[in-house]
């Protein structure tokens, strides 16, 4: 009898590596989690161990293989998502990366972005990238590290620094140092890349600082991106890489205009797929690349949300007010409202469609009668109306209409907050079977 074909897909995100089996119906078989250390050297600063990415990922993967597939079963592929903006630096010809990666969510580069708007290059930027001129994205950091790491400025004097993503800190790593590429979709997202070229930007490299750095190959999301090499199991083709939002659109099956999807993680990501045509975002709405084909491109609006699931997560750790994310949903849930009471997560300051950096969380409308379930239900309602924010400002461009809204990612078990979410934005949510 012939063993079972199988491919393993990797989606390294903020807070874990998650390796997963599908057959070759594509089915879910088997699924390996591994958390990662965060690190919070100072406020508004968040950083991860790229090293440490990168053992989680290996190890993800010969796990999810040795405990799923059996003898004689044959694992043909690895496809990639990845947590993007998050910029990781390293030596070349040491392999040793520069400090830490630095987060999506790291605020570090505000000052510089503050400093290139007041000077005027606001519309340029946007125009030539789809997106804001803001320290979400990954050029401000990594113009961070050349002004502020003696290191890394030496390296890239040399020629030895690369910079990128996380998947192509993993491609490179992966591949044993043949290949340095990154996808279409990942790179769309470092204000360095021009979305209607399709390549590094020139002048937006000189604009950071940054054009004595090295940065990978863009290649297509359906791409080959060489062999990945392991210990236990060999090798495996890697077959596609996508950033782990653009993953989920694709996922989802929105593949016409119009059609919608969020994925509910630490932070959230809204993307509208808006077709071949890359059209003028509306205010605090992106433009991105939503996948890449041997083709051409599909873009989509996006608005990220820094803090969804991680304000729930924050609530249950730092607060200590729920123990598992099930007794939140019970709680919230047993109440008729809020009681007037509020929280705006802006933890690392709010993302789309406001981008307002330097302000903080708080936790309004308390009064006496206010309790530990009121505080509950307001985290998650903080998520809903942070969704509904940005499909009213996607549906303020009347060239593409928004037909529903397609869900994944951990926190869509919570029942009561889909509902409320469709209830925010008046349109029905489909969730995944899938997270």
């Amino acid at each position: 009898m012939a063993g079972r074909r199988y491919i393993v897909a990797v989606d390294q995100s903020k807070s874990a590596t998650k390796a997963l089996l599908f057959d070759s119906e594509a089915r879910p078989v088997h699924r390996v989690t591994i958390e990662h250390r965060q690190h919070y050297p100072a406020p508004g600063r968040v950083e991860h161990d790229a090293l440490e990415i990168l053992a989680n990922t290996r190890q993800a993967v010969e796990r999810v293989i040795a405990e799923g597939a059996g003898p004689g079963d044959r694992v043909e592929a690895l496809a990639l998502t990845n947590q993007r903006e998050t910029v990781v630096a390293w030596d070349l010809e040491t392999g040793k990366p520069v400090g830490r990666a630095l987060v999506w969510q790291d605020e570090r580069g505000t000052p510089l972005c503050e400093r290139l708007r007041s000077q005027g290059h606001e519309s340029a930027v946007h125009e030539r990238t789809g997106l804001l001129l803001d320290t979400y994205f990954s050029a401000s950091k990594l113009a961070w590290l050349l002004e502020n790491d003696d290191e890394a400025a030496r390296l890239a004097a040399a020629g030895r620094l690369a910079a990128g993503t996380v998947d192509a800190w993993l491609i490179w790593n992966l591949t044993h140092r043949e290949l340095f590429a990154t996808d279409v979709t990942n790179a769309s997202r470092t204000l360095l890349f021009n979305v209607r070229t399709l390549g590094w930007d020139q002048d937006l490299r000189s604009l950071f600082g940054v054009e004595s750095v090295q940065l990978p190959e863009v290649r297509p999301s359906a791409a080959a991106y060489g062999e990945a090499r392991f210990d236990r199991i060999g090798r495996l083709p890697i077959v596609g890489v996508a950033g782990d939002s653009h993953a989920a659109l694709f996922g989802q099956a929105a593949f016409d205009s119009g059609e919608c999807k969020a994925t509910f993680g630490t932070g959230s990501s809204v993307m509208l797929n808006v077709g071949r045509t890359p059209l003028a975002p509306p205010a605090g709405v992106v433009l991105s690349v939503g996948w890449g084909e041997a083709d051409g491109v599909t873009y989509v609006y996006e608005g990220n949300i820094h803090s969804t699931g991680d304000t729930v997560r924050w609530v249950r750790d730092n607060l200590g007010l729920f123990s598992d994310y099930a007794e939140a949903e019970r709680r919230a849930a047993a109440l008729a409202d809020s009681g007037g009471v509020h929280l705006v997560p802006a933890f690392n300051g709010l993302g789309a469609p406001h981008w307002a950096h330097g302000i903080r969380a708080a936790i309004s409308g308390l009064s006496r009668s206010a309790g530990a379930d009121h505080v509950i239900r307001a985290a998650l309602e903080s998520i809903a109306f942070q969704i509904g924010d940005l499909t009213d400002r996607m549906r303020e461009n009347t060239a593409v209409t928004m037909r529903d809204l397609r869900a994944d990612g951990g926190p869509t078990r919570n029942r009561f907050l889909m509902q409320f979410v469709a209830d925010v934005i008046g349109s029905p949510v489909h969730v995944a079977e899938t997270e």
